[in-house]
């Protein structure tokens, strides 16, 4: 079926669009850069001021400087992820690098290559994790305010 060129299209045409965009929320004209980068060094995604981190991998309630509430942000199995991923690259490539240039025994590679996994594993977990934050602000992935952090004693079934 045609159309005219200012007609109007059947109604099995037209799609359902709801008057709210998916990016409307309080941090969406935040630039995503900005956010990642002040996360990836342990500040507020939000103004760059307050901390992030209250301890190694735990993230503040909210932002002591401009009340951003951080504690709302499920990182959750992204920032193991990430960096499991960026690590692997790093060590494989390394090691594949050594293999073509010098024979090693198994030993001395284990030597090498499990200590600096596991440095490099410390070193990025943190930054990565706050890029990860960053970057959920900025796209609006929060908890709602009601959700509940923990299973109450009640909630447990009995059988």
């Amino acid at each position: 079926m045609q159309h005219a060129p200012n007609a109007e299209p059947d109604a099995a045409l037209v799609a359902w669009t709801s008057g709210a965009r998916a990016t409307e929320h309080a941090y969406a004209d935040l630039p995503m850069l900005r956010a990642m980068r002040r996360g990836v060094a342990g500040h507020c995604p939000a103004c760059g001021e307050g901390r992030l981190f209250c301890t190694w991998l735990g993230v503040v309630a909210a932002c002591t400087a401009c009340g951003a509430p951080l504690g709302r942000i499920q990182a959750d199995d992204a920032p193991p992820y990430f960096t499991v991923f960026i690590v692997a690259h790093v060590v494989i490539g390394l090691q594949i690098a050594l293999e073509r240039s010098i024979v090693l025994s198994v030993a001395t590679e284990m030597m090498i290559f499990l200590p600096g996994t596991l440095l490099l594993t410390l070193a990025l977990i943190r930054p990565v994790k706050g890029a990860t934050v960053g970057l959920m602000l900025k796209l609006g992935f929060l908890k709602p305010d009601d959700a509940v952090d923990h299973i109450s004693p009640t909630s447990q079934g009995d059988a």
